[in-house]
């Protein structure tokens, strides 16, 4: 790995801790506007500066992101498939090139092991693995999860070696029961994506349980922008993940900043989804 990969991956997970706080706001590429992201520039606005990497679509990095934010970005460069139809389907659909152009730090796709087109999302990631090589610019392999694939550590152990032994330079995954077999098989660092809404003391006790698992941190979107406070929840979730706060400390936290922050709107109706 030259020094250019090296660097970019250390302004995504910070060297001091070893971990990263990604925040999650891709959902809109196969989801359409999900609920908390339907005014997306709003919702990433205030939770920027306690996140340490933004991870999304050039899409939204265009229209919802200030250029004058110095975040890291992971840029989602899979898609062209929605929930309508077959998820596993996608293709590559942004180029290196682009990638640079658009200042990103890294770029992150997809994975459908056991999926009907797991061939494809395996190339999809072989064929960026290459053109990262090339530019210095690491992967992020996603183990996308469908309605009909597992979420146990067989399963996800299988996803993240195949990712990793692939040339993906990081995993993003979701925690499950014997959480540290995945990390021990995986010779990349494994983040730990958030997964469907939670109430907020189980959604901290998750990141609590993955990084002291040995997940090098946390890709969390809807575990922070649908919570009731979620400038509270990034600087919880933050605390937990960079100063080892334990679950009681960060929901401690989380309930005194939330008086202190502005009511969140109520709830729209959520459109099913699968993963982070």
């Amino acid at each position: 790995m030259d020094w250019g990969m090296k660097n970019r991956l250390s302004r995504i997970i910070k060297p001091d801790t070893g971990r990263t706080v990604m925040l999650a706001v891709d959902h809109g590429y196969f989801l359409g506007p999900t609920t908390g992201l339907e005014d997306a520039k709003s919702t990433i606005k205030p939770l920027a500066p306690y996140a340490d990497a933004l991870m999304l679509t050039r899409g939204l990095l265009r229209t919802s992101v200030e250029p004058s934010v110095e975040l890291p970005i992971v840029l989602r460069v899979s898609g062209g498939a929605s929930i309508l139809k077959e998820l596993s389907n996608e293709g590559i659909v942004a180029s290196m090139e682009e990638a640079i152009r658009l200042n990103a730090a890294a770029v992150a796709t997809s994975i459908f092991v056991g999926g009907e087109y797991e061939k494809r999302s395996l190339m999809n990631l072989s064929k960026l693995v290459d053109a990262g090589e090339r530019y210095g610019i690491p992967v992020l392999g996603v183990t996308a999860v469908g309605k009909d694939m597992g979420r146990d550590a067989r399963y996800l152990s299988l996803a993240c070696r195949i990712a990793a032994e692939l040339g993906a330079h990081f995993v993003k995954t979701y925690f499950c029961e014997g959480f540290e077999t995945i990390v021990s098989s995986c010779p990349v660092p494994v983040v730990v994506a958030g997964g469907k809404k939670l109430p907020e003391r189980e959604a901290l006790q998750l990141a609590y349980n993955a990084v002291h698992q040995g997940a090098s941190g946390v890709d969390m979107g809807r575990n922070i922008f649908q919570s009731e406070a979620p400038v509270a929840m990034i600087r919880a979730v933050r605390a937990l993940v960079h100063e080892n706060a334990s679950v009681d400390e960060a929901y401690k936290l989380f309930n005194k900043l939330k008086e202190e922050s502005p009511k969140r709107r109520p709830k729209l109706q959520e459109a099913a989804a699968s993963f982070d």
